[in-house]
């Protein structure tokens, strides 16, 4: 794994959706048997140009996810490799039974694409805003479940999703994103990503997405303060690195999560079962409290949930008080 870290919390020229729009493009170049499904925002995500460029294999669905996710199946039944695309919230809840019984229990693959991830949403409001996705997509058998936190990482799972057998989700942000990692980084699915550590490390926080950028900056002010913190960026919810988990807990003795996403059923419970299996340890979980999403900008959306640095570095300080 090669990973370079940028970590100066700026904005990316770039947007995400283009990441996505811009990959597909080029691996539809490549190989002729991929295929992809929207439900009426190819405008938003910018793969207008897959229709254009490939319009017997880029299919636009219209406002009707539930048969979206029929069609996708249908392809994947033929040998299609499908990328199956909408808002994180039609994406999972307006078509889970026919993707979990189309797909899932058939035996088939579709690479779910899920938008506007968690707070993301923003002014569409709590109607449009996933903050229960991933637990949908985690309770399907033998799935797989990602958050990646910016372009480079979003590129890189892209690429790689073609080959993933069965049923995967990859919840995203579309546009406005920090540029957290070098282009030329590396993200093997199922992998976590150790960005800072050291032998007297007394707390790990682990986390992906947009939190990743919050926990860097947790990171620094817990440094400036004489209190050493590894960071994972755990992008794969599941499949889970538990042997990187198991191996910070061991090291560390405290875990804190974070993520952008309800606490009760996203990455701290993923995590939190793979400690109780294996090995019991403290952990504090950032993230939405078991709460509805709603209407506002972003950063008011990130203050309302507690889903910043300073909550992060509050977590970090009670999890090693209860060590």
């Amino acid at each position: 794994m090669s990973v370079k870290l940028i970590g100066k919390h700026e904005k990316d020229s770039r947007a995400c959706r283009d990441a996505l729009a811009l990959t597909l493009n080029e691996m539809m170049a490549e190989d002729k048997s991929i295929v992809y499904v929207d439900c009426d925002l190819m405008g938003c995500i910018n793969t207008k140009q897959l229709r254009n460029n490939y319009p017997e294999r880029a299919f636009e669905a219209g406002i009707a996810e539930g048969n979206a996710a029929g069609v996708a199946a249908g392809l994947a039944a033929t040998g299609k490799k499908v990328f199956f695309h909408s808002f994180g919230t039609f994406s999972s809840r307006r078509c889970y039974d026919q993707i979990y019984m189309s797909a899932a229990y058939a035996g088939l693959s579709v690479r779910v694409l899920g938008s506007d991830a968690g707070v993301t949403a923003a002014f569409n409001g709590g109607t449009h805003m996933p903050l229960e996705d991933a637990a949908m997509y985690l309770s399907i058998p033998e799935s797989t479940v990602l958050d990646p936190a910016d372009y480079a990482q979003l590129k890189c799972i892209t690429r790689q999703l073609a080959n993933v057998e069965g049923v995967s989700f990859t919840r995203f942000v579309r546009k406005d994103i920090i540029q957290v990692y070098d282009d030329e980084s590396e993200f093997p699915i199922g992998k976590g990503v150790v960005l800072h550590e050291s032998a007297a490390d007394k707390a790990t926080i682990i986390t992906s997405g947009i939190m990743v950028d919050e926990s860097l900056k947790a990171y620094e002010t817990l440094q400036a303060e004489g209190i050493n913190v590894r960071v994972v960026d755990m992008f794969t919810w599941k499949p889970l690195d538990e042997e990187l988990v198991i191996k910070c807990a061991k090291e560390t003795g405290a875990i804190v999560t974070a993520e952008n996403h309800n606490v009760t059923c996203g990455l701290g419970s993923v995590v939190a079962n793979c400690l109780a299996k294996n090995c019991p340890t403290v952990q504090e979980f950032v993230g939405v409290q078991d709460q509805f999403g709603q209407v506002g900008p972003q950063a008011f959306l990130m203050d309302t949930y507690g889903l910043r640095a300073a909550n992060i570095v509050e977590a970090v300080k009670k999890a090693i008080a209860r060590k």
